[in-house]
């Protein structure tokens, strides 16, 4: 529900969540904090993400931040689905559902009848969503993803973030996830605006690898078309300088982003009050500082290293030059203008309110009011009588 009281849009809408760990979790969390009624079906032993920190030696009892953020405002009933009775119950939710997500490999969805040529062909108004390491086809279709797999190393994402010959750095956690999440909200959304001219669902699948690829689909247009990869650099070695990370006396670090050289060139002089380089051949026209980008990210980190981010910030904004702070967690987390991106948490009897990061997108201008993160099974029994009063 959002900060005015309306329910959202997608109020009315129900989603079955046949999901595990991250994408798919964070999918279905995005549409329950859209206003979908989100029931979230576990094993007895519960989603994995609930147990995480007990899972690597931290305290079990803590909360897991994670699991929250991907899980608030759903409803979570356990079923056994490999039990005749637990399956049969499934079956008879689905028939209620607009939307199934899941993110569990074929294979195993095929094994117990839920592939979704089986549940499409017994609920045609379904809207199938499905989140693979890997895809639906291909000698791979049932490989082990997860984001840092599929989405990060074999895409070629994390290859394309380093210089040639350098180790990769790793994936902050949940990062390829949630990305390949909200590309199937995405695709959801499509296949239900679809429903409403045909009267029938049918299957939308994305996958963490064809997300990733994606999200790297300049690279890709290079070396396509032009057989030849846009190669990473160092900083000191960009080819951009006025596109480029630098530090400030302090030691905080800024990103010019003043990508459109020739007009941004003379108010970057300006803001450094170094106007001789207008004159200097070497940096002439975009093509000449390109040719002696060293040479210049070598005057700019002598001029940067003068003054104090702050004092930078004013000259920047004074002299109309393009530019962000590089910021930590923290950071954001005080920054006046990233304040819509967080949501007061509903919490649960006894517990402390607290903040979490908002989905990234809001409807009339208001935020979303997440409802509180559901306790493993806490709503069996409700949902259970909900479908008895159906038959």
């Amino acid at each position: 529900m959002d900060a005015s009281g309306d329910a959202g849009p997608l109020a009315g809408v129900r989603v079955v969540e046949l999901g595990v760990w991250v994408a798919g979790p964070a999918a279905a969390g995005i549409m329950a904090d859209w206003g979908a009624d989100v029931i979230k079906v576990e094993p007895a032993t519960g989603d994995p993400q609930r147990a995480v920190f007990g899972s690597v030696g931290l305290d079990g009892s803590m909360p897991v931040p994670p699991f929250e953020v991907d899980n608030r405002g759903k409803r979570s009933v356990v079923l056994d689905l490999r039990d005749f009775d637990g399956h049969a119950a499934f079956d008879r939710l689905l028939s209620t559902a607009d939307v199934l997500v899941t993110n569990m490999r074929p294979g195993a969805l095929e094994r117990l009848e839920l592939g979704p040529d089986h549940v499409c062909a017994r609920h045609p108004r379904l809207v199938y969503g499905a989140i693979t390491g890997y895809g639906f086809e291909g000698a791979d279709r049932d490989r082990a993803g997860y984001d840092i797999g599929a989405f990060w190393a074999r895409s070629g994402l994390a290859h394309t973030m380093v210089p040639p010959g350098d180790m990769p750095p790793g994936l902050r956690s949940g990062m390829g996830d949630h990305q390949t999440g909200m590309t199937l909200v995405a695709g959801v959304m499509a296949k239900l605006l679809e429903r409403e001219r045909t009267g029938r669902g049918g299957l939308v699948s994305t996958s963490l690898l064809r997300t990733g690829m994606y999200s790297i689909a300049w690279d890709y247009g290079i070396q396509l078309r032009f057989d030849r990869r846009e190669s990473t650099k160092s900083r000191d070695r960009s080819r951009a300088p006025l596109i480029n990370s630098y530090r400030a006396a302090d030691d905080r670090i800024f990103w010019l982003i003043c990508l459109e050289a020739d007009r941004h060139w003379p108010k970057v002089l300006a803001a450094i009050d170094r106007p001789d380089l207008a004159d200097d051949p070497r940096y002439v026209d975009a093509v000449a500082r390109m040719n002696h980008a060293g040479d210049l990210i070598a005057e700019l980190d002598a001029a940067f290293a003068t003054r104090p981010l702050a004092e930078w910030a004013g000259r920047f904004d004074e002299h109309d030059v393009w530019w962000a702070p590089v910021q930590s967690i923290v950071d954001v987390i005080a920054d006046p203008q990233a304040q819509s991106g967080f949501v007061e948490m509903t919490p649960r009897n006894g517990d402390e309110p607290f903040r979490a990061v908002a989905t990234p997108v809001d409807f009339d201008g208001h935020g979303v009011r997440p409802g509180p993160v559901p306790a493993l099974g806490e709503h069996t029994a409700e949902v259970i009588e909900e479908l008895r009063r159906l038959d």
